[in-house]
């Protein structure tokens, strides 16, 4: 009976909190974004990219491709940072191993966050892409990750690629900062 009682009383409390990012953008783009991260969708890319923004890891990392209509690509810990060589940008990851796919059937919709990766679906591991327009032929091929809840208009206006493959020529926006809100 005891067992029951402290069950009811769980599930009366509600669900869980959800996990937030909030990133701050500098550039041509400035502002705050809240990121609403999918815990259930996708645990273990939800729980690097938290690990990486409590270690600091992100602040101050480019948006190194973009592609007006598609999506923004940030995320390289590694070759993306400010007072880099940017020709490198988008081949780096973290010092963690690579992760495993988690594929679902949520939509790669406007304001999605999905997970970059190579050909290899089990290849993301730091870099992130946001959508600007849906991408239905990303749907069950790239991980989805979370979505923005606040501040798509700063996404929107993030400096746009114009080099090869979209990337950034000249001074890209960066995340200044990325916090966790819990």
């Amino acid at each position: 009976m005891r067992k029951l009682a402290l069950a009811l009383a769980v599930l009366a409390a509600g669900p869980a909190a959800a996990t937030d990012l909030q990133i701050e953008i500098g550039g041509e783009a400035n502002g705050t974004v809240t990121v609403e991260l999918f815990d259930d969708v996708a645990p273990g890319h939800v729980e690097r990219i938290t690990t990486l923004a409590n270690e600091g890891a992100y602040d101050g990392v480019y948006f190194h491709r973009v592609i007006d209509g598609f999506m923004a690509q940030t995320g390289d810990v590694e070759f993306a940072k400010e007072g880099q060589d940017m020709r490198m940008a988008g081949r780096g990851g973290s010092s963690y191993p690579d992760l495993k796919a988690e594929f679902s059937d949520q939509s790669f919709d406007r304001g999605v966050l999905g997970m970059a990766r190579s050909q290899n679906p089990d290849s993301a591991n730091s870099q992130f892409f946001i959508m600007f327009e849906p991408a239905p032929h990303l749907n069950g091929q790239y991980t989805v990750v979370g979505k923005v809840t606040d501040g798509m208009d700063v996404i929107d206006a993030i400096k746009r690629g114009t080099g090869p493959n979209g990337a950034v020529v000249g001074e890209p926006d960066r995340m200044v900062s990325v916090t966790v809100v819990e």
